[in-house]
């Protein structure tokens, strides 16, 4: 218990002492579920429990989640409007409620207008509804403008005051990194493997086709048939090609050919070109 709170109860305590005439009256009633009201001290209640400090939501909020009950899913353009207003209120009444739809609804609309300066907020009240799409959303997006978000007031907050938090975003944020690292690498091994491949037809049509003309070659018009050509120009005159065969991925004019591929490419063709001039 905070210094507040217990400020709260020794006054409470004192009124206690002092007889029932010094006791403030009661500001709040406790509504049983059957049917009978208990009266109680709203100071006294928020300074048990910090569930009943919370102010609730405001009138025009209430206003619009109890139209959108009425509206059982068939939601207008104003109201759309109306739920991005009062998003954040919404979502805890429709959590709080367990009005599933409503908090689908909210989910979304809180989503569609996520910024930096709202992020960290938006992120805590997703993890506190138990409102997963929206708390993955506000991940990957914190991920891919962390600079942006790193220079907000609630993220600095967040830092002095929920740590394990902080930890599960940094988590998260390596986790993404390693995994597009690893996408890349994948990228990069398959457009490989591709120009190998194309390399391996375009060898094949040259010199297993049966006269030399471009109808049996379906693969002349492309980039790779007429690098491979000027390799093996290259081979044909290169003085050093006994010594290093694979010394002809210098003549590959092809810029966004990857280095392996080409250097891969001059070590089959310089194979095959020793075979056929055996």
């Amino acid at each position: 218990m905070d210094a507040k709170g217990g400020r709260v109860q020794n006054g409470f305590r004192q009124w206690l002492e002092a007889g029932s005439d010094a006791i403030p009256a009661p500001d709040v009633q406790i509504l049983t579920s059957g049917g009978r009201k208990i009266s109680a001290h709203s100071a006294v209640l928020a300074a048990a429990s910090p569930g009943y400090s919370d102010p609730g939501s405001p009138h025009d909020a209430v206003t619009v989640f109890v139209r959108l009950i009425y509206s059982f899913g068939c939601v207008s353009l104003d109201e759309e409007e109306e739920m991005g207003r009062y998003g954040l209120h919404l979502l805890v009444l429709s959590h709080a409620y367990d009005v599933g739809w409503l908090k689908r609804a909210c989910e979304a609309a809180l989503a569609l207008r996520l910024t930096a300066e709202g992020m960290v907020d938006v992120l805590l009240l997703a993890r506190q509804c138990n409102a997963a799409r929206l708390y993955l959303r506000c991940m990957k997006l914190l991920a891919k403008d962390f600079a942006a978000v790193k220079r907000t007031e609630a993220w600095q907050f967040l830092q002095a005051n929920d740590p394990w938090l902080e930890l599960e975003i940094l988590q998260f944020l390596q986790e993404a990194d390693l995994r597009k690292k690893r996408v890349g690498r994948k990228l990069a091994y398959q457009r490989v493997y591709e120009e190998l491949g194309d390399a391996m037809e375009c060898l094949q049509h040259m010199y297993m086709g049966k006269d030399g003309s471009k109808k049996n070659h379906p693969c002349s018009s492309s980039a790779c048939y007429r690098n491979l050509q000027l390799l093996i120009q290259h081979l044909a005159v290169c003085p050093r090609r006994k010594a290093c065969p694979a010394a002809a991925a210098c003549c590959s004019s092809s810029a966004s050919t990857p280095p392996s591929a080409t250097a891969a490419r001059s070590r089959i063709a310089a194979s095959l070109f020793a075979r056929t001039s055996s």
